[in-house]
């Protein structure tokens, strides 16, 4: 893997952030929600932010 410099390092921390935010809102969602498609679609998008969020962490490893 390429060595990634400041500027790319510091977006990256930004975009991990981002979804982890997003995942923890979409969770919160999720359990507030009544209905049950509704109820699925946010933990659908939940896990999606999550596994975004592994993704971005690789590059950092």
């Amino acid at each position: 893997m390429a060595h990634l410099n400041q500027l790319e390092l510091q977006n990256l921390r930004h975009l991990i952030g981002s979804h982890e935010t997003a995942f923890q809102k979409l969770q919160n969602y999720a359990q507030q929600a009544v209905d049950p498609q509704i109820k699925q679609m946010f933990e659908h998008s939940a896990q999606d932010a999550r596994n975004t969020k592994q993704k971005l962490l690789s590059f950092l490893s």
